[in-house]
């Protein structure tokens, strides 16, 4: 026979539902309350509580007021929650005497662990074969290596990265339609100023890259994202041009339909707008094919942006961009005369571990670490919280872990009791997306990154985040 849980007035007493009604904090109120029965000894460590659907209804409260009390409290360290038994008062929260009451926990002064998206290991720097690089690079680079510097950026890793891209990408360009930048954000900034707005901009997206258009008097507009990634048929003649994840959208997962890839194609062409094609992580993926980059389809109508701050390190500061024949000349004067970006010598290190084959080993390399770190994300997951679906894992460095509607911003705060950081799925979402989200039902999620923590580090960041999932409703 299933156990069953105490009843609302045992827990809070009768005269809650009246102090509910005369608040309009009443998450606050339903928490004090739980708090002060744990400390009277009214709910004893083990004590299960109702679903928080049930307490909701014998309270009159909406279910996320209540998901989000449980929540906090489960951070705080009051409750605990796991799948199979519930919500129950946590073991430790023992009650105590007025003298020696509990202190709330202090929210840690930074995190412990790190499931942020965007960077890879620190420690996962391939050092000896890069310094290996960086020798050869150095005992054979011209005298003009060490001069002023052209801003297209060295031509030795230029032809390296044409044949590279040609190869594992599916890119069509010759190295002259190569410009070396110092990373995609740098190169967006060059487009800005060059191709001018407004731009439309996947609904979800990096804040910072729409920030750092804005602030170069280019503004975007949202294009909605389903599972096929980007509805490219909301955009018009009126944006100059597009800002797209194709190989992996970026945050949500999954690759651009083929038959929008070849759409957004055939609007660049009939209204001479450009498509802008961030490849942030195309190199990376695990059940399935490579997707080539859609610039493959269109080179003069589309730019590839790319840099190895995913695959290498953002330390490195090289990144590069795929210009229509048309735009290289403007892009290289916006540039500058000289190059100001970029390390030569790092440029000529890059160009030797791409042709000697070292690049391509340790994405190999760092690809199998990746896939290694997404299973066990979902592992523990299906273990922990299989009230919870995991998607966008077929690529990437990060999942994206889908949550009840309302419980996103809770279980944030949750993570970040549990010194963990970690972001929302609503942090990415455009602006001008809010009223189009609301109209489809916003997605509630956490975006996990798996790459950047130690390998001895993850179990733990793992278990941190799990603890901080809402319960099941």
């Amino acid at each position: 026979m299933a156990e069953s849980w105490v009843n609302s007035a045992e827990i809070l007493g009768s005269d809650l539902p009246l102090e509910l009604s005369g608040t309009s904090n009443r998450r606050a109120v339903l928490m004090g309350a739980l708090r002060e029965a744990v400390r009277s000894g009214r709910l004893a460590p083990g004590t299960r509580l109702p679903p928080y659907r049930s307490l909701a209804a014998d309270l009159g409260l909406a279910r996320n007021t209540v998901a989000d009390a449980y929540a906090e409290l489960v951070a705080e360290g009051w409750l605990a929650a796991r799948q199979g038994s519930g919500t129950r008062v946590a073991e430790r929260a023992a009650p105590v005497t007025p003298a020696h009451r509990p202190r709330t926990p202090e929210r840690p002064s930074r995190p412990v662990h790190d499931l942020v998206q965007g960077q890879p290991d620190p420690a996962a720097f391939p050092r000896t074969a890069w310094l290996a690089s960086a020798r050869r690079a150095l005992a054979t680079a011209p005298n003009d290596a060490f001069g002023p510097g052209d801003p297209h950026g060295r031509p030795e890793l230029r032809r390296a990265l044409a044949a590279y891209l040609a190869r594992v990408r599916g890119v069509r360009a010759s190295p002259e339609r190569i410009v070396l930048c110092s990373g995609a954000a740098h190169g967006l900034r060059l487009l800005a100023e060059v191709v001018g707005g407004p731009w439309a901009a996947e609904a979800y997206g990096l804040p910072f890259h729409r920030g750092l258009l804005a602030s170069h008097g280019v503004g975007t507009r949202p294009v909605g994202v389903d599972r096929d990634g980007a509805r490219v048929g909301e955009l018009t003649r009126r944006d100059r041009a597009v800002l797209l994840t194709p190989a992996h959208q970026f945050p949500t997962g999954g690759p651009l339909h083929p038959a929008r890839r070849a759409a957004v194609v055939d609007w660049a062409r009939s209204t001479g707008g450009l498509v802008v094609e961030d490849d942030y992580d195309g190199e990376f993926r695990y059940d399935r094919q490579p997707v080539g980059a859609v610039q493959g389809l269109d080179p003069e109508h589309v730019v590839l942006l790319g840099s190895v701050s995913k695959s290498l390190s953002p330390a490195l500061r090289i990144g590069w961009m795929v210009l229509p024949e048309r735009l290289v000349a403007p892009v290289v004067a916006a540039k500058g005369e000289r190059e100001q970006f970029s390390s030569a010598t790092d440029q000529l290190t890059l160009a030797d571990f791409v042709e000697s084959g070292a690049y391509d080993r340790h994405v190999r390399r760092m690809r199998q670490r990746h896939r290694r770190r997404r299973d066990q994300l979902v592992a523990a997951l299906e273990q922990r919280a299989p009230h919870v679906r995991v998607t966008g894992i077929a690529a990437g460095l990060h999942a994206v872990v889908e949550l009840p509607p309302g419980t996103e911003r809770s279980a944030v705060r949750a993570a970040a009791w549990q010194g963990l950081a970690v972001e929302g799925l609503a942090d990415y979402r455009h602006p001008g997306a809010e009223q189009a989200a609301q109209a489809d039902g916003a997605r509630d999620g956490l975006v996990v990154g798996y790459a950047t923590p130690a390998e001895h580090a993850y179990p733990e960041a793992l278990e941190a985040l799990c603890r901080a999932l809402p319960p099941p409703g």
